[in-house]
């Protein structure tokens, strides 16, 4: 854990010396696409901690100057499976991108999707005998939560902060200052597969990149398409990627609950390919062009044009009916949101004041699927996009981008975290603590 704390706070500090400089990347490595934006910083980081313990600390403007996008290769489920094509594959969208930028850049803020995120619930107090809540007492408090047993082999890649209370008082964002008795705070931890995170670090390193932050695409993903009101009053975000589909909860502007499916947009394109006995391409591009969720009388009439090219003309001319491809996607679709409404109500998503559902990634821009996500997961569902940023191409606004926007967000407005306070390293404690993903029930 020592070793975790370390170099977390050391990507931290590097992130705040590349902000200083002016230039940073930030990259968004999924299954299907490697997308990578340079962001070039105006104003000067505000003092950390200025808005509160866990809220936007450290904000800066930025604009994008560099924008690229590439094909992802080596990549497994959102984890790195051959890693001299996914470091060729990150260096070609690199490349791109500082050459539109015109500006080297050697520090880069990471987003993925995979390696098997779990969220747990901790809860920490300690006594303060009528004195004033000090930076002290807040990394007192958060070394006082138990730390639960995560699994050997598992780093934490967020924790942070999400509620103080000072004696009766709860829903403090910042108790520094303020004057009580019992300290007591509840955090929110997210961990990964620590050999996954390893591999990544790796490959990116090897593009002769210095890494100055990771994130879950669960995470950068809520923050990048959720709206000021659903971030407070409660609201799920579901990004469909690739191979991974990630969900994340949202609730008094802080993540509270985090989880993925492996399951996406390309095992849909999948079923397509031998549904229809097309190469993938071809089954890429008719989930794409005429691909949908529910079928309608219309489209039994609506008949779509193979092709192919393998040289076998009787084969290469065969026709398929919309209402055909239709019923081959939706119970792949289907079942993805059956997977993703047993991890919300795993969660205890429906105790949550307000229940939004927000769908966005690139696997959510298929027609028709707001209504049938509606209808399973029994929620106002609507469709996300990322939030418009200074400077973003307009390519680049699209459902599909909502990961490396958020990573942007990240990169500007980094939220404070366990490793932002001085906790003394024999201050964690060995005591194990059963998985808590359903605390929020009783703190909300």
């Amino acid at each position: 854990m020592t070793e975790l704390y370390s170099r977390q706070r050391a990507m931290r500090n590097m992130r705040k010396a590349a902000l200083q400089r002016g230039v940073i990347a930030v990259l968004d490595v999924g299954t299907s696409k490697i997308a990578c934006l340079v962001l070039r910083f105006d104003g000067p980081e505000r003092l950390a901690g200025e808005d509160g313990v866990g809220s936007l600390a450290g904000q800066s403007t930025f604009r994008v100057i560099g924008a690229a996008t590439t094909r992802s290769r080596g990549m497994r489920f959102g984890e790195v499976d051959t890693m001299s094509e996914t470091e060729r594959a990150i260096r070609t969208a690199l490349q791109a991108a500082q050459k539109m930028a015109d500006q080297r850049v050697d520090h880069v803020i990471v987003g993925f999707a995979g390696a098997r995120v779990r969220s747990y619930g901790l809860a920490g107090s300690i006594d303060l005998e009528g004195a004033a809540v000090s930076e002290q007492d807040v990394a007192q408090v958060l070394a006082a939560c138990d730390m639960p047993d995560i699994g050997e082999g598992r780093d934490v890649l967020h924790a942070q902060p999400v509620n103080f209370a000072l004696d009766h008082r709860t829903g403090l964002l910042d108790p520094r200052g303020q004057i009580g008795n019992r300290l007591s705070v509840d955090m929110h931890m997210l961990t990964v597969d620590g050999t996954a995170v390893q591999n990544l670090l790796r490959c990116i390193k090897r593009c002769d990149l210095e890494v100055a932050g990771l994130a879950s695409a669960a995470y950068v993903a809520g923050i990048s398409t959720l709206v000021e009101d659903e971030q407070e009053l409660g609201a799920a975000c579901i990004d469909m990627g690739g191979s991974i589909t990630s969900i994340s909860i949202f609730m008094k502007k802080h993540m509270i609950y985090a989880d993925s499916v492996r399951l996406g947009g390309d095992h849909i394109t999948l079923d397509i390919s031998k549904g229809l006995q097309v190469p993938m391409s071809v089954a890429e591009r008719l989930k794409t062009l005429n691909g949908g969720a529910v079928a309608t009388g219309m489209d039994d009439r609506e008949i779509i044009e193979l092709g192919g090219n393998t040289g076998d003309w009787e084969h290469d001319r065969r026709t398929a009916s919309r209402a055909e491809l239709i019923g081959i996607m939706r119970p792949r679709i289907e079942e993805i949101l059956e997977e993703v409404r047993l991890r919300l109500d795993a969660a205890g998503f429906e105790c949550l004041p307000s229940q939004q559902i927000v769908l966005t990634g690139g696997g959510s821009q298929i027609p028709g699927l707001d209504g049938l996500a509606a209808r399973i997961l029994g929620n106002s569902v609507r469709l996300g996009r990322p939030l418009r940023v200074q400077g973003l191409p307009q390519a680049t606004t699209g459902a599909a981008f909502s990961g490396v926007v958020g990573l942007a967000l990240f990169a500007a407005h980094p939220q404070d975290e366990w490793w932002d306070f001085r906790i003394p390293a024999e201050r964690y404690p060995a005591r194990s603590l059963r998985r808590a993903v359903k605390w929020f029930r009783d703190n909300w």
